[in-house]
């Protein structure tokens, strides 16, 4: 009798197992998305991982807006109440950040110094691309021709930018044997 009722314990404990990691699977893939700036993410990421998944916001951005709204980076992002999420986007629009943080330092433009997230880092991205060409400047002139920009050497890297063709290369037949 002892060994029966140990049996039916273990196959119990292992049933529960079993339900628990299935559980765990479905909080996975249930788990709610929170959208800060035109951005998905995923609900059971910590606020500073989370905030990364915004284009434009490194982790010491991530960071320093954790520290500035004064939240813990360790909480999820599903328990951000509407307000903190409001309060979030309202920092990210209009950063008080340090200089050396920003990513659009001394504008061409205006001088000022910026900070650029999601899609309009990706325009403004474009329209100094398309000015280097314009003025037909060095960096210009190597992203026209797909070349690298910032000295890397191009003996054997770079050929073919998204092609990938060997030049020269003949694929030899294959037939019966005779």
């Amino acid at each position: 009798m002892p060994k029966q009722e140990d049996a039916k314990k273990t196959e119990k404990a292992k049933f529960g197992e079993e339900k628990k990691q299935e559980e765990k699977k479905h909080e996975i893939i249930y788990a709610s998305l929170v959208r800060i700036l035109q951005t998905d993410i995923p609900g059971n990421k910590k606020l500073l991982v989370g905030l990364t998944y915004i284009k434009g916001i490194s982790w010491a951005i991530s960071n320093a807006v954790c520290k500035s709204l004064q939240m813990n980076p360790d909480r999820k992002i599903s328990n951000l109440s509407k307000e903190e999420i409001e309060q979030i986007e309202e920092f990210l629009k209009n950063p008080k950040l340090p200089k050396f943080l920003v990513n659009r330092r001394n504008d061409f433009k205006t001088g000022e110094d910026n900070h650029i997230l999601t899609t309009q880092l990706d325009i403004v991205k474009e329209f100094d691309i398309r000015r280097l060409k314009k003025i037909r400047s060095y960096r210009g002139l190597r992203h026209a021709l797909g070349q690298p920009t910032r000295g890397q050497k191009t003996r054997s890297h770079f050929r073919g930018k998204g092609k990938k063709k060997a030049i020269g290369v003949v694929k030899k037949k294959t037939g019966g044997k005779k």
